[in-house]
């Protein structure tokens, strides 16, 4: 017997349309796995969110950002999964838009913009994810990349969000309150001085 699919409410936020959904059994285990793979990424010094595509009620990849590790940018965890996807479609033959459409992200932090025009290109069937990105987001907290009428950059697709909402965030508080050993030397301007908070 098949498990109930996802049940969903639409909620607007000023211009955006967000659906949060209780979502099945299986689709929580999905998720924890990409809790795990976003603790592991807190562990080895990387911005903790983690991420698990799904083609087919198949996972297909699972892991995390490594921004730090590989010393580059773009290297957010969506952008790695899509590239493992990539690769996982040409060991088993199948093309990339016969795979995309019928996948599923499931990550603990929304996608940045960056990462959502890369998912929208793809063609990606949906996005679940954890918290709200409010300084990057391209699922609806920033830009609506996701959604909007954007011709020529592939499909819209589906963002269910705020499953684990407040665990993702307290990880990347966790992260944010230690020093990042990777970050950049912040350089400041001869003669500036810098506030001390009180």
């Amino acid at each position: 017997m098949r498990e109930t699919q996802l049940q969903v409410r639409t909620k607007v936020w000023g211009n955006m349309q967000c659906t949060e959904g209780t979502l099945s059994l299986q689709q929580q285990r999905w998720m924890q796995e990409a809790f795990s793979m976003a603790h592991e990424a807190l562990v080895n010094g990387e911005v903790p969110v983690g991420c698990v595509m799904v083609f087919k009620d198949t996972v297909v990849w699972r892991g995390n950002n490594e921004v730090n590790v590989t010393k580059n940018a773009t290297r957010h965890a969506e952008m790695v999964a899509a590239d493992e996807v990539l690769s996982w479609c040409r060991q088993q033959d199948l093309a990339p838009d016969s795979v995309f459409p019928h996948t599923t992200l499931y990550v603990t932090v929304e996608p940045c913009v960056m990462c959502t025009a890369a998912l929208r290109f793809l063609r990606i069937k949906a996005v679940v994810y954890g918290c709200r990105n409010e300084r990057f987001g391209g699922c609806g907290s920033v830009l609506s990349v996701h959604s909007d009428n954007l011709p020529n950059t592939g499909k819209s697709f589906q963002c269910i969000s705020g499953h684990r909402a407040q665990e993702a965030v307290d990880m990347l508080k966790s992260f944010y309150r230690g020093q990042n050993p990777n970050a950049p030397i912040p350089k400041v301007k001869e003669g500036a001085q810098l506030e001390e908070q009180t």
